[in-house]
């Protein structure tokens, strides 16, 4: 039986292993903490979200055409638990896995996963350049633009909205506010004071 519980610590040691872009670095920061403020406002294991929410894209830089599955290998190397491994394998659903998410902790990392990157480039466009003064309505209108930010999956925002029970406005508000506690981390705290 296995009985390693991974630790921030571990998880971070291990995607500055596998990761060396900045910008994959940050949404990895942003995705933790977007992921910590979810589980705090469901009531969950805080520090167990936060380190899946770090590794998701564990192997994305080195491994792209292997997205998830790499990660499912190298987190099995390490002995991880399957729950960890499952939970990171369910945000890639009908993208490059078929694990279906089942938990609270799966359904808010499938859906945040692409929120993140909406937030964070629509923080950017803005005169501040930062999360901290940025409101879900200026996120809603660029949402509507679907050349801005075309790279990510409305679809799988709207699912996983739907998954957990949540307005889009809501889920936009929340994802703000937790990417407000590592605003400058990632690189968005801009010029708000």
């Amino acid at each position: 039986m296995n009985t390693f519980i991974p630790t921030r610590q571990n998880a971070f040691d291990l995607l500055n292993e596998y990761n060396t872009k900045p910008g994959l670095i940050r949404h990895a920061l942003a995705v933790e903490a977007v992921m910590a403020h979810f589980a705090e406002k469901f009531g969950e294991d805080v520090e167990m979200w936060k380190i899946i929410g770090l590794i998701h894209d564990l192997d994305y830089e080195k491994y792209p055409e292997e997205h998830c599955t790499k990660t499912k290998e190298i987190l099995t190397q390490k002995g991880w638990p399957e729950n960890y491994i499952r939970a990171v394998m369910s945000h890639g659903w009908q993208l490059c896995t078929d694990v279906k998410p089942e938990t609270k902790l799966e359904q808010t990392l499938y859906t945040i996963d692409e929120l993140t990157g909406l937030v964070a480039s629509t923080a950017l466009v803005r005169p501040s350049k930062s999360v901290l003064d940025m409101k879900a309505k200026s996120v809603k209108k660029k949402w509507k633009d679907k050349s801005f930010a075309a790279g990510v999956n409305r679809s799988v925002i709207d699912k996983g909205a739907e998954m957990l029970g949540m307005e889009r406005g809501e889920l936009i508000t929340e994802t703000i506010a937790g990417m407000r506690n590592v605003a400058e981390a990632i690189g968005l705290k801009g010029t708000v004071q």
